[in-house]
């Protein structure tokens, strides 16, 4: 059911009534919605990073020093990574906290183009690679579904 404008009169400085329609300011409350977007995907990179670099495990409150962030915060973006199917390990007690099961370098991937096109509108969807990391890898996906130029013209 679609409804017509909300129509705002505003006053001249006659007096006179003026009709001018409503339109919703797309920029306002989107925009900040795509920068805490934004902001919580570099976070929740970082916080794969962190885990990826410790071969122990990372207590919460040392990753909200690190993310600059509260450990409710943390708490909340390592919920929805594992909800995504990131295989984040809690290890409880002292010394305990989040870790990335061990490995010594990433496995290669083998991603097809469906796949490689469905990260690069993710990364698009969120504008402006804001990390080095994110950058190479839109670099990197964009390369792989490129054909390659013959011999001759590069």
């Amino acid at each position: 059911m679609n409804e017509e404008p909300t129509v705002d009169y505003r006053h001249a400085g006659d007096g006179n009534r003026k009709e001018s329609p409503i339109v919703p300011r797309e920029t306002s409350s989107d925009s900040r919605d795509n920068h805490l977007t934004l902001r919580r995907v570099v976070r929740q990179q970082r916080l794969i990073e962190i885990l990826a670099d410790s071969p122990l495990p990372v207590p919460t409150e040392d990753l909200a020093e690190k993310l600059q962030v509260s450990a409710r915060t943390v708490e909340r973006d390592r919920r929805r990574l594992v909800e995504s199917g990131v295989p984040i390990v809690s290890v409880p007690g002292t010394g305990g906290g989040s870790r990335l099961p061990s490995h010594d370098k990433p496995a290669p991937l083998h991603l097809s183009f469906e796949e490689i096109a469905a990260l690069i509108a993710a990364l698009a969807a969120l504008g402006p690679t804001e990390t080095d990391s994110a950058q190479s890898a839109m670099t990197a996906l964009v390369a792989a579904i490129t054909p390659s130029q013959p011999r001759g013209l590069r």
